[in-house]
């Protein structure tokens, strides 16, 4: 049942959302043209619900090609492929705005796991049973794993954390998600991507398929 009303209500609020928030996202999408050439809208393959490749949408926030230079698909602190807009947008996530789009065409969700990259951590076949619950709901803009650590949690306890999300999804519980989001983004916590949970990524994947 709650399903149900969930996507309904993340229809009409990602609908508020971008009603609202327009005057925001195009004074954005200006500078970000203003500031470097490319396009505005960066798009991305994540795996979505089911494991079914989705493109999510985010304001650009990094030089055209970024993803195949430097540490590729992290981005550290004080890196320089980050723009001064995108260093902006990433601090106030108004970067992850565009995603109202996906959540429209039922891509996504408000709340729900990060959708993850189709090679990253690791491919589809590679997840073990257990992880592949992750995938048994809509991802989200923000999610259970984002507001217990965010980018400071390893992988595995990352998947762990949205399996568990999945399994007990709740409407009281998106919305203690939602307000614990709104103090992570005020107050810019776990929002860099550390060496050590990149280079662990590698590992974890092997300890995954040793599991199987």
């Amino acid at each position: 049942m709650y399903r149900f009303f969930k996507r309904t209500m993340d229809f009409v609020l990602s609908l508020l959302g971008i009603i609202i928030l327009s005057p925001i996202m195009l004074l954005t999408a200006i500078a970000i043209k203003i500031e470097s050439k490319g396009p505005v809208i960066f798009k991305q393959e994540r795996l979505g619900k089911g494991g079914k490749p989705f493109h999510i949408y985010k304001f650009r926030s990094m030089c055209v090609g970024a993803e195949h230079t430097g540490s590729g698909v992290y981005s550290g602190k004080n890196d320089t492929r980050v723009t001064k807009t995108g260093r902006i947008i990433r601090a106030t996530s108004i970067d992850e705005l565009p995603q109202l789009v996906n959540i429209l065409k039922g891509d996504m969700s408000l709340i729900g796991p990060r959708p993850p990259l189709t090679y990253h951590p690791w491919p589809i076949d590679d997840y073990s049973e257990e992880q592949l619950h992750m995938f048994d709901v809509r991802p989200g803009i923000t999610g259970w794993a984002q507001v217990n650590g965010r980018k400071e949690v390893e992988w595995n306890k990352r998947i762990q954390l949205n399996v568990w999300y999945t399994r007990n999804m709740s409407l009281w519980l998106d919305i203690k998600i939602l307000f614990m989001t709104v103090f992570k983004v005020f107050t810019n916590a776990d929002n860099e991507n550390t060496t050590e949970t990149a280079a662990k990524a590698q590992s974890q994947k092997q300890e995954a398929l040793a599991d199987r």
